[in-house]
């Protein structure tokens, strides 16, 4: 399966040493897999994807009022062209500002 496949090659800190975890609930939906740290959701699209248009734009448009980062993929990509399929993850994560060092320094003061 498609998601079985991401999966093994996203877990456990892989790429770029950014943690995913897999189907985690954000509000009322699911994301197949999420980086909190970069607000980074991946999802990938079957072929009821072009019936759904209308839900996954609903429910992209809430993700990005929670302030993530959705990119999709289709199963088909995800098994026949997954070294672009990572190389577009790792180009998302990069262009992110980590959300845990953000957190960590607004608390802080600085003292000259």
């Amino acid at each position: 399966m498609p998601e079985q496949h991401l999966w093994r090659l996203l877990a456990k800190r892989q790429l770029g040493g950014h943690k995913f975890s897999r189907q985690m609930p954000v509000g009322p939906y699911f994301a197949d897999f999420l980086c909190r740290e970069r607000a980074l959701i991946v999802e990938l699209d079957g072929s009821h994807h072009d019936q759904q248009a209308i839900y996954d734009a609903r429910r992209t448009a809430f993700l990005h009022e929670q302030g993530f980062t959705v990119v999709r993929f289709t199963n088909v990509e995800a098994m026949e062209d997954t070294d672009r399929v990572l190389a577009a993850i790792q180009g998302r994560l990069d262009e992110s500002p980590s959300r845990l060092s953000a957190r960590a320094t607004s608390g802080r003061s600085t003292v000259e």
